[in-house]
């Protein structure tokens, strides 16, 4: 069975959030299933290093009708850890700093849906399964479905997250989709065309990244309004829950920590005596570490840190934040950082090997998002032994528990309500329970427990993707 992911990102070549590290590693999980092939397929932006560029073969120059303009593709072809890369490259649209935010970006992706279905022609093998993810790749599905490249290929399409729907004005469509106005249906919106309904409508099958965001989305909350197209598909509609990359997020070999460790927590407090000294933080190993890595918008819970954290960071703790965004957070978590120099640290920017040291030295890991579809962060928390505390919503909902301290149970501590002082409550709990030895002990085994790597939900996928091809009546060789 050959699989074929349309993704806008992707690890090692070019990451910008979660969705690229799900690109990166999904593919190598399914192919070590039998009967899969997997290949991946993404724009070849001006950021990618020329060190991936050198080492890509030249395949095809494929020709792009948009509009009226008779446009071109250039693929190429670059084979990596068994997985098969292409790569469709165009000076006008990916020759640019960065990978989104351009007045244009709806455009951008339009051209790259179109290419990937003129290319289907130039590949190496003739694709089953089409598995396009996000906004960016809605319109493949779409385009796959109306232009039928390949008559027997199935679509699966992966909301990764609904917040993002890749607006495109309306009078776009008589200019750049050179399609009959009966097709306008099934990807406007509220006025609009709808790259990310367009995906949902037109999939043979539509995923999310996890069970319990599968269940929020039936509702006008989390939907962002799409909530009827969901609840009339509810019979193809599912939620498989990401993994993580555990061979990459590996704290016995993560070449960026000072002090590798596998479950000892001595060797894990001398990575945050480390890192104190680094940021200048007084230096205590005892002294419990709360961290975040993460992008400073009002989706990751940021309002209800405003209004508490100034009063925690009262207690004997310290605080940590990773991340660059909206101008309202930056500017909070500097007041912070000023205002207590020796508790607080705020690094406004991203810095993978700084990530890495940050989930190295924490004993907590703070994600109390307003909605989370699945939540990466967390996981890697896991596996670096450090405790998340999140609220329930999505994915996190879905892995962490939060710690009972009289059945001995959970891997983390979870508030309900999206309420400050609710939050304020699991954190003088999650310092409570810091320093009373035998829960944090017995806390401390059950992370030892976790983990969250691609093996279960690869599965899953695998099997998604034979259902789709036997009730189309599509033979499996």
């Amino acid at each position: 069975m050959n699989v074929l992911f349309v993704a806008s990102e992707c690890t090692p070549f070019i990451k910008t959030g979660g969705l690229a590290d799900v690109i990166g590693s999904l593919p190598h999980a399914l192919k070590t299933h039998e009967h899969l092939d997997v290949s991946v397929i993404l724009p070849l932006y001006d950021e990618i290093s020329q060190d991936w560029k050198n080492r890509m073969t030249f395949k095809a120059i494929v020709p792009v009708e948009i509009g009226w303009r008779n446009q071109t593709a250039e693929l190429y072809y670059l084979n990596e850890d068994g997985v098969h890369y292409y790569f469709l490259a165009n000076t006008f649209y990916y020759e640019r700093k960065g990978v989104y935010g351009y007045y244009d970006d709806g455009e951008r992706f339009l051209f790259f849906s179109k290419a990937v279905i003129s290319s289907l022609d130039y590949l190496d093998f003739i694709p089953d399964i089409l598995h396009a993810h996000d906004w960016q790749a809605g319109l493949t599905v779409a385009f796959a479905k109306i232009y039928q490249p390949i008559e027997r290929m199935k679509a699966i399409f992966t909301v990764h997250n609904m917040k993002y729907q890749g607006l495109i004005p309306l009078d776009m469509y008589e200019d750049f989709f050179s399609l009959p106005r009966e097709h306008i249906g099934g990807m406007e919106w509220d006025g609009m065309l709808n790259c990310l309904k367009a995906g949902m409508f037109h999939a043979d099958k539509i995923t999310t990244v996890s069970p319990s965001y599968a269940n929020e989305l039936k509702d006008p909350y989390y939907s962002e309004g799409l909530h009827p197209l969901l609840n009339e598909r509810e019979a193809d509609f599912c939620g498989i829950l990401n993994g993580i990359n555990t061979d990459e997020y590996n704290p016995l070999k993560d070449p960026y920590i000072d002090v590798p460790y596998s479950y000892s927590r001595a060797k894990k407090k001398l990575n945050k005596l480390a890192l104190q000294e680094e940021l200048n933080l007084q230096i205590s190993e005892e002294k419990p570490l709360y961290v975040m890595v993460t992008r400073l918008v009002e989706q990751k819970g940021l309002h209800l840190i405003e209004c508490i954290l100034e009063e925690f960071i009262q207690e004997d703790i310290q605080f940590i934040v990773l991340g660059t965004g909206e101008w309202e957070f930056e500017r909070y978590f500097s007041y912070l950082a000023n205002k207590y120099p020796s508790k607080s640290a705020a690094i406004l920017t991203f810095d993978e090997a700084l990530s890495r040291k940050l989930y190295a030295s924490a004993d907590f890991f703070l994600m109390p998002s307003l909605f989370e579809p699945c939540g990466l962060s967390q996981l890697i928390a896991l596996q670096y032994k450090t405790v998340p505390i999140v609220r329930e919503t999505g994915g996190l909902k879905d892995t962490v528990s939060s710690y009972n301290e009289l059945t001995g149970e959970g891997n983390g501590f979870s508030f309900t309500n999206y309420n400050a002082h609710d939050l304020l409550t699991v954190l003088h709990y999650s310092l409570r329970v810091y320093h009373d030895n035998e829960n944090w002990k017995q806390l401390c085994k059950n992370i030892n427990k976790c983990k969250y790597d691609w093996k279960h939900s690869a599965a899953e996928y695998s099997r998604l993707y034979k259902s789709v091809l036997t009730e189309q009546g599509v033979s499996q060789n």
